[in-house]
């Protein structure tokens, strides 16, 4: 039997959810949606070398979730969209009802 096409709108879902399925991407967005920060505050906040933080602003920036603004010689992120932060208390409830069906 073949298989459907899945519609393209569910490959760009499928992109947003990987990008942001890292520990740490998930606190560079979480640290972005308070306010843009240069790759050096990045570096310092996650602490961790500045090409691994580079790298994970590269597919966060890919994958839609993060643009750059540039100012003189330093380069800015920031996110594209803050409604992303509204996933998050979706995850936490899901977290919290798991946690108590377990507790049964």
């Amino acid at each position: 039997m073949k298989q459907k096409k899945i519609p393209r709108k569910y490959e760009t879902r499928a992109r947003i959810l990987k990008a942001l399925g890292h520990p740490t991407r998930l606190f560079i967005v979480d640290t972005l949606s308070k306010e843009q920060k240069c790759v050096c505050e990045l570096t310092e906040l996650v602490g961790a070398d500045i090409s691994t933080v580079s790298r994970h602003l590269s597919i966060l920036k890919e994958a839609g979730i993060l643009r750059i603004e540039k100012t003189g010689n330093q380069v800015f992120y920031e996110i594209v969209c803050p409604c992303i932060m509204e996933i998050f208390p979706c995850i936490e409830k899901t977290l919290n009802e798991r946690l108590k069906d377990e507790e049964m």
